[in-house]
């Protein structure tokens, strides 16, 4: 075999450690043991019914134990786990799944409904996996997970074997076009993920020893807990982590961010690792605990971590006033390029917003090739080499946009732009494809929203370009106040002169219930735009 494989390490785990918490949710508990023995039901079940190698296993699930099991039971069989958004629609569902040529889809029993409303769209499916979550009977075309996972079997093994070239893929859909899916071998993975928390998996398994890993692991590691969705990359590639360090994977029960249940289960579980994604769950979370002195104990963790979207400076202060002990990683990656850079916080040494180092061997380009140089103020699309993926599913063009070559060094570009300072860290500005384009000069939504974020009246805001007869675009914040504030635009637009150039500052400041956030964190700029221009009563 070669290259690292998931299934293979988390058997050789399950064996050192079977009587150790896998997974948690709830009052459901399940150890290695437990965890090994039902994916490997699942994977004779998926394999006695037809799948060949690398064939698609969509996972339509909130987060639970099923959804890592089914991950299990597709590396195990030499099979590829798919994510899938929950919160996609028929005609998004039916694009996903054909464009990835899933054989299977496991679901939660809520879900039936659109399952049924879109399979006779799919014919390539030949599984449909049944999870019951109290919500209704197993409808007749579907199978239940539950007998499948509890088939009495022995360790399996496909007769293809595993290798690390096998892959997982996980679509993204940015801000423009359908949804794609980045496909990243598990070696490659394993590297540029797990590697951080385990140097061992940064070398070659054939030269280590395949045992090795696990070897250096004295016992089961600290509780690991994704607040945010497992569909998307930020949770899935955490929870990987957490559970190939020898830990336990902790799963909120709420399929809705409920803070209080949140900090429950990090004093009950003794949580030591927390995956979130920046101010929309680090906000609620400090409100709560300041709202509360000594209602949770969070000593237990140990370390926060963030991707995704940007998390201000004012609030990594305020959680580590709650725990002074604990790291706070701020990490500037995506589905399709890791370690672009990071940032960590302490008590006494916190870091200035959209400030990251560099990643290992990560540049700086311009649009036409050149790296920028430290301090020259010009902007440029960040880039990391090293282990990244094989590039997008059937999207040959994509593939050749993102992943590019310099001076023979393959790098994953994904589309986020940076000034690089004069002592050599970044400052992040954002996706060049939601730049607002005024008056010729670029600016990005992200800087914009950081500085309306850190008035008192503002809990949320998002910034969009609206047409504009004399600018082209016109800068435009659409704001969520705090409960009781009533927003004063001249206010908010003088407030970000104050922190940006006067031509980043919102020509218009228009209030809105709620910025609508996904479970990720992350905003329909599409969305919001539209808002804007019907609220002012402009023709897009």
């Amino acid at each position: 075999m070669a290259g690292w494989n998931f299934a293979e390490l988390w058997e050789r785990i399950a064996d050192r450690f079977p009587d150790a918490d896998a997974q948690v949710q709830g009052s459901r508990r399940f150890t290695w043991r437990e965890f090994d023995r039902r994916a490997d039901g699942l994977a004779r079940h998926l394999l006695d019914g037809g799948a060949q190698h690398q064939d698609k296993v969509a996972l339509y699930l909130y987060n639970a134990p099923e959804y890592m099991e089914g991950a299990f039971a597709a590396f195990k069989a030499g099979l590829v786990p798919v994510n899938t958004n929950y919160r996609y629609l028929d005609d998004e569902l039916a694009y996903l799944w054909d464009n990835a040529d899933a054989v299977a889809v496991i679901f939660h029993g809520c879900f039936s409904d659109r399952v049924d409303a879109v399979r006779g769209r799919l014919p390539k499916v030949r599984h449909w996996l049944w999870v019951d979550d109290g919500s209704g009977p197993k409808p007749d075309w579907a199978e239940s997970y539950e007998d499948a996972a509890a088939t009495a079997t022995e360790r399996v093994v496909a007769p293809w074997g595993r290798s690390g070239d096998d892959i997982l893929m996980i679509y993204t859909g940015g801000t423009t076009g359908m949804p794609k899916g980045v496909m990243w071998r598990q070696d490659d993975l394993i590297r540029a993920v797990i590697a951080v928390a385990n140097p061992v998996y940064g070398e070659d398994p054939e030269e280590v020893g395949f045992d090795a890993p696990i070897e250096s692991i004295a016992e089961p590691g600290a509780p690991g807990l994704p607040a945010c969705p497992l569909m998307h990359g930020t949770g899935w590639f955490t929870a990987n982590l957490y559970l190939t360090t020898a830990g336990s994977l902790v799963l909120l029960e709420s399929r809705q961010f409920d803070v209080e249940e949140l900090l429950s289960t990090i004093e009950r579980e003794a949580v030591g690792a927390m995956t979130i994604v920046g101010d929309a769950f680090a906000k609620p979370i400090v409100k709560a605990l300041d709202a509360n002195p000594g209602k949770w104990d969070i000593s237990s963790l140990q370390l926060i971590t963030s991707s995704g979207v940007m998390w201000s400076e004012a609030t990594k202060q305020r959680l580590l006033h709650h725990n002074p002990g604990m790291l706070l990683l701020d990490s500037f990656s995506s589905s399709e390029a890791i370690g672009l850079g990071q940032s960590v916080s302490a008590a006494g040494a916190e870091k200035r917003t959209a400030h990251f180092s560099l990643g290992n061997g990560a540049k700086v380009f311009t649009d036409d090739g050149r790296e920028v140089q430290p301090g020259s103020g010009e902007q440029g699309r960040v880039a990391v080499p090293g282990h990244q993926p094989i590039g997008y599913y059937k999207d040959p063009e994509k593939t050749a946009a993102t992943f590019i070559e310099r001076d023979g060094v393959r790098y994953s570009m994904p589309g986020d732009y940076a000034t690089v300072e004069a002592d050599g860290t970044i400052t992040l500005l954002g996706r060049g494809s939601v730049c607002i384009n005024t008056g010729g000069e670029k600016v990005f939504p992200e800087e914009v929203e950081e500085a309306l974020k850190t008035h008192p009246d503002v809990l949320d805001a998002v910034a969009v370009g609206v047409p504009d007869d004399k600018f082209g675009e016109a800068v435009t914040a659409v704001v969520e106040p705090e409960a009781g504030a009533t927003l004063d635009p001249a206010e908010l637009i003088a407030h970000v002169k104050g922190q940006l150039a006067a031509y980043k500052a919102p020509k218009h400041v228009l209030p809105i219930d709620t910025i609508g956030r996904a479970p990720n964190g992350k905003v329909d700029y599409k969305r919001l735009k539209r808002f804007a221009t019907e609220q002012l009563g402009i023709d897009a």
